[in-house]
């Protein structure tokens, strides 16, 4: 078993795929839209998955509502973005609940089709003049609000059975520039960003995922992004922030990254980060990805072993009841 997390080209496994999934052995993989056309279709791939990786792996999936969901109608219900919760509740205590209640509803659609890790909470913190590729995916621009309902939204998680992963950490809010697109470079101090970027993910730093942003903060690394910058990783993740769970990368065929794949993958290792992911389904891409990920062994596997333990059965939940009170609110 090697540390990356792969992507698929379709709604079925082709041969090619099969033979790629069994021989490199991925921890896991993630599902996009690509991935998605009814419930029987996805509960099929994500057993095919498991059969040809020959064990009960985690499957991932980035599901937040709004402009992110990748399992949606007609099949699915549309969830709201997460900027919608504080405006629809009567205080903050209902906002908190609203974001519990959509995540565990998402987590109930999860779980029914196979799927039990979801790329959610996004816990950055838009700043004026910031892209808008956070924009509404975030909770508040308050950071002890994003800190909280963050929180409800993986606890609601959690509650209906599916891991959650805190993204992007150290801080993705701040960036000018969309990192599928070009490297953004954060110029705030460090004292800005401990006062506000960080705060959310070291109010969660008991979570038990997290994915990397390909941000360049001036002011703690000026010669790497945080996902391959051994000073973002070691001393603000793993030392300011005290986040000590499983850090996978963001998407490594993301243009915020340079250098070949194989290259990517391994400087991301090099920094800290425990798993690389690897998202588009190319193959002549996955390859390389899968020879710079090592063999999950060490801190990285003792990591992996604690995320999976969160993936529980789910707790006795009123799904009718759940999602009558959660579109009344948002209604």
């Amino acid at each position: 078993m090697r540390a990356f997390i792969c992507g698929l080209k379709g709604l079925t496994l082709d041969a090619d795929e099969r033979a790629f999934l069994r021989d490199a052995a991925p921890w896991s993989v993630i599902l996009f839209r690509r991935n998605v056309d009814s419930r029987e279709q996805v509960a099929r791939l994500t057993a095919d998955v498991r059969d040809a990786l020959g064990r009960q792996a985690p499957v991932l999936v980035d599901q937040e509502g709004g402009r992110v969901q990748r399992l949606t109608t007609p099949h699915w219900r549309a969830y709201p973005s997460a900027a919608r919760f504080e405006p629809a509740a009567r205080n903050a205590a209902q906002a908190e609940r609203l974001a519990w209640l959509g995540a565990r509803l998402m987590a109930h659609d999860l779980r029914e089709v196979g799927i039990d890790i979801d790329c959610l909470p996004v816990l950055d913190t838009p700043a004026e003049g910031s892209h808008a590729i956070i924009s509404d995916r975030a909770y508040s621009r308050d950071p002890s609000r994003v800190a909280r309902l963050g929180r409800a939204a993986a606890e609601g998680l959690m509650a209906g059975g599916v891991a959650p992963v805190m993204k992007h950490i150290p801080g993705h809010g701040r960036a000018r520039a969309d990192s599928h697109l070009e490297l953004p470079v954060v110029d705030a101090s460090r004292a800005e960003l401990e006062a506000v970027d960080f705060r959310p993910f070291a109010a969660n730093a008991d979570l038990p995922m997290a994915m990397s942003a390909h941000v360049v903060y001036t002011a703690i690394d000026s010669s790497a992004p945080g996902t391959q910058s051994s000073v973002v990783v070691n001393e603000i993740i793993r030392g300011v922030i005290g986040f000590d769970g499983l850090l996978m990368t963001d998407d490594l065929s993301m243009k915020a990254l340079s250098g070949g794949f194989r290259q990517r993958a391994e400087r991301a290792i090099a920094a800290g980060c425990d798993m690389v992911l690897h998202c588009n389904g190319d193959l002549a891409e996955a390859r390389p990805v899968a020879e710079g990920a090592p063999v999950l062994a060490g801190k990285a596997l003792e990591r992996a072993g604690k995320a999976l333990a969160c993936i529980r059965a789910a707790t006795p939940f009123d799904v009718a009841a759940g999602l009558a009170e959660f579109e009344s609110a948002i209604a």
